[in-house]
């Protein structure tokens, strides 16, 4: 498996950017050969979007997995999966269940070669807040997860408050037990500082500056390099990269930024995701001096 062994932030894809692509117009190499040809080492995908046949996959299809890696020099960042409390109709899975589908999970992304994985739980209101035994379900799988050598990550995501009480949970929970098991993936949707006239906003949403992320470092394995629309001039024009990625060059956070496409045309048939995705690119490595 490629890895890439750069210090501080580095560069990578989010395949999800590729929804309206993926399926259609693109497979899983042409994915793959476009994020090598804009100098990415990175990505993440959705299990159930990008694994055949998912969750259990050929032992030919993870060997075409790996022999994709290494051809594109790529390194399996984080395998964003969820954890449905929700999916019966008639009750929720209890803790032991959702345990046992998450156990599921760890083990494939450990096959693939994945390290960290985008843990997401169901959520009880607008706010994004986690069902109440969330603890519980990630107790019952940290001794394997340890084992693997993984790490899981709930998504910090808008309208979420860095400072609020459900990331201060998650901070306390990973203090309390000690864990290099679980960690944040922070989505830079939390720093949006400008909405269209007329866009629909989130009644819950709390505006964050990027100092707010600066306290959170320490337990941040990954973020989601959201983007919404990158200029000719190679300015997001939504979120303040410049000063996100330089605080965490200054602080020496070392991890992956995935690209994460955020526009209001991600999923129509027909949109070619390659010039956005590539000014984004083209702007990180400006501000990383990459």
């Amino acid at each position: 498996m490629y890895i890439y062994d750069r210090k501080g932030p580095k560069r990578g894809v989010s395949l999800y950017s590729y929804s309206a692509e993926f399926g259609f117009e693109k497979t899983l190499e042409d994915c793959f050969e476009d994020v090598y040809d804009m100098g990415a080492h990175g990505i993440e995908i959705l299990a159930n979007t990008h694994i055949e046949n998912y969750p259990y996959p050929t032992d030919e299809w993870v060997e075409k997995w790996h022999a994709l890696l290494t051809k594109y020099e790529l390194e399996p960042v984080e395998y964003g999966h969820w954890v449905d409390s929700h999916v019966l109709q008639d009750r929720d899975l209890t803790t032991e269940e959702s345990a046992e589908f998450l156990a599921r999970d760890l083990r494939l992304a450990h096959r693939l070669g994945f390290r960290i994985l985008r843990t997401k739980m169901p959520v009880i209101n607008g706010a994004l807040e986690p069902v109440e035994n969330w603890r519980e379900i990630i107790k019952a799988v940290l001794p394997l997860a340890e084992k693997l050598g993984l790490t899981m990550c709930p998504e910090i995501h808008t309208p979420s408050n860095l400072k609020g009480k459900m990331v201060t949970d998650y901070v306390d929970f990973i203090k309390e037990t000690g864990t290099k098991a679980f960690a944040l993936n922070i989505d830079f949707s939390v720093f949006r500082s400008r909405f269209e006239e007329g866009e629909w906003k989130d009644p819950n949403f709390v505006p964050n500056v990027p100092e707010d992320i600066i306290p959170l470092l320490p337990y941040v394995a990954c973020c989601h390099a959201k983007y919404f629309h990158v200029d000719e001039n190679f300015e997001e024009t939504f979120v303040p990269y410049k000063e996100i990625l330089t605080i965490l060059m200054e602080h020496g956070w070392n991890g992956y930024l995935l690209s994460e496409y955020e526009g209001a045309d991600k999923y129509d048939q027909g949109y070619e995701v390659g010039e956005m995705l590539r000014r984004h690119h083209i702007m990180m490595k400006n501000i990383l001096g990459d």
